[in-house]
């Protein structure tokens, strides 16, 4: 039931009831809805919108990335999985990185930057192979046109072609796109990516193995890469296969939560939900002192755990299964005090890791969407190129923007997450998906590293504890416990919308209160689609503080 008292936003929900596409631009989600109405599924619609979002949203995701897809069936019931996450190349080791290191770390731009494979082409195929009604190479029409003939520059992406200038220049073949002329493009102007566009081409007449892992593709993205110091070779691309994964899952309220399993942090937001499980939220009262307070020290327990453990469970024998249990969440809600807020950086986990190693909080942007079809079937999915820009290097002629995912590793051979050969990263990317008795109910999600399970609690208990509805849940104010860009230290930024007197209050509590903007980029971009099983609809919301649309038919 939709709270008739809730807060009336500046835009309504999508109610449709043959399908719902929801992301972050607005063109993503018109080729999305095209491809719903060309008799496509939700996978297709995925698709299409991912292409496109390579292509309009270059800063947040591309070809060059990862992606993870959860896909929820009405019929069967099933929740399934896909990584498409790629591993270190096989001449990513420690030696390698530490004669080329000169502070200890993996350099986050540049080539070197550059040493795991870009894995969600393979999680299309994939996902295509299972679900996919519409043939492939009709798929990239819009992203192909998008890129050939220019599309206009929105918002976000002005914003960061503005803070990303300098990264940008150190890369001519890069600058020579993004800095046409060596000119910041505004918002409005037309951005053309002819290489972007023939490396679609390529993609959709050959399919994702010939067109992409094992053609001209990877060939030239290495050639172009191994001056620079990149370890990837060819043989990398094409030993890569992205995989079905079994999803991780809990229950709220009623609700069962499914996840994505490590690499990612699924466990870690699934942690949060079991934490405020044991707590009344809805007696908080939404948007409360309380209500902040309650989830951000639940975030602080389950981001301890995440960065002790997390990393490839091929590598490491991950404690998943009893980390996401309720027994231990009761025992670590003990460390919550309503009345004072513990420090992040010293929050213990409750699980030790055998040998003792630096934590480090994980940075990084991304694109997150969902699609519904007439069929019920919804997709909750999650693609990235790691930092803004990536490494900010292109692969050779493809004018692909390759991740930097791989940075994010240790040199420290004594953290779990340390570098070896085919070994994944950590990954922040959760897509996530609500099912009521077996059903899909909700799919959810939000772009921002630290912020996505955060954003993800405030998503479903806002809807489930307080009955927003999808919109309002989305363009209610939000928080971020932990570093924002260019900050060294992990603060509780709260949205400008957000009272006096709460944030007043918080700070009495002892949280490290920073205000932000009323509606701030740094809250990541949010989407999600319910399913109103009662009245017959979708109901889609898109963020605000993007540039998207959720459209329907």
């Amino acid at each position: 039931m939709i709270n008739p008292d809730g807060p009336r936003t500046g835009r309504p929900p999508t109610h449709a009831a043959n399908g719902v596409v929801s992301t972050p631009h607005y063109l993503a989600s018109s080729a999305g809805l095209a491809a719903l109405q060309n008799g496509g599924s939700a996978v297709d619609a995925a698709i299409a919108a991912n292409a496109v979002l390579c292509v309009v949203y270059p800063h947040m995701s591309g070809l060059g990335g990862d992606g993870f897809w959860m896909i929820a069936e009405t019929s069967s019931g099933r929740v399934q999985a896909i990584d498409a996450s790629g591993p270190a190349a096989a001449g990513a080791t420690l030696d390698y990185y530490r004669s080329r290191s000169s502070d200890g770390e993996i350099p986050a731009r540049g080539a070197l930057g550059v040493l795991t494979v870009p894995g969600a082409v393979d999680g299309w195929r994939l996902a295509h192979e299972r679900f996919g009604k519409l043939p492939w190479d009709s798929l990239f029409a819009a992203a192909i046109g998008h890129a050939r003939d220019g599309l206009p520059v929105s918002r976000s992406l002005a914003d960061w072609l503005v803070q990303d200038e300098s990264i940008l220049q150190r890369e001519p073949d890069t600058a020579e796109i993004y800095l046409p002329g060596g000119r910041v493009l505004r918002e409005g102007q037309r951005l053309v990516q002819s290489d972007v566009a023939r490396s679609f081409e390529e993609l959709a007449r050959h399919g994702p193995r010939e067109g992409f892992y094992e053609g001209s593709i990877a060939e030239r993205i290495c050639a172009g890469l191994r001056p620079g110091g990149s370890p990837l070779a060819d043989e990398d691309f094409a030993g890569f296969h992205a995989e079905w994964v079994e999803p991780i899952s809990s229950g709220y309220r009623g609700y069962d939560v499914h996840e994505l399993p490590p690499s990612t942090q699924g466990f870690a937001a699934l942690q949060i939900f079991n934490l405020l499980e044991g707590f009344d939220v809805a007696a908080f009262g939404e948007g409360t002192a309380d209500y902040y307070h309650h989830i951000v020290e639940a975030v602080k327990i389950a981001f301890a755990d995440r960065d002790e453990w997390l990393t490839d469970p091929r590598f490491v024998d991950l404690p998943v299964d009893r980390m996401i249990g309720t027994e231990y969440a009761d025992e670590r809600r003990r460390l919550i005090d309503p009345e004072r807020a513990a420090d992040i950086d010293t929050v213990p986990a409750g699980i030790p890791y055998p040998r003792q190693h630096a934590r480090r909080p994980p940075d990084g942007d991304t694109c997150y969407f969902c699609t519904a079809d007439s069929d019920g079937m919804v997709v909750s999915l999650i693609q990235s190129i790691y930092h803004d820009f990536g490494s900010a290097v292109v692969g050779g002629d493809t004018g692909i923007i390759m991740q930097n995912r791989g940075s994010f590793f240790s040199l420290d051979e004594n953290h779990p997450n340390h570098l070896q050969p085919g070994k994944r990263t950590f990954h922040t990317l959760v897509p996530a998906v609500l099912t009521k008795d077996g059903k899909p109910f909700l799919a959810f999600g939000s772009m921002g590293g630290e912020g996505q399970p955060q954003s993800q609690a405030a998503l479903v208990t806002r809807m489930v504890d307080f009955g927003y509805d999808v919109q309002q849940a989305i363009e209610a104010p939000r928080w971020l416990m932990g570093r924002t860009w260019g900050t060294p230290s992990r603060n509780l930024s709260l949205e400008g919308r957000i009272p006096d007197d709460v944030a007043r209050e918080l700070k009495r509590r002892g949280q490290p209160v920073v205000p932000v903007s009323d509606w701030s980029d740094a809250m990541g971009h949010a989407q999600a689609i319910r399913v109103d099983r009662e009245e017959g609809f979708y109901e889609g919301g898109a963020d605000p503080r993007g540039d998207g649309a959720a459209l329907g038919y």
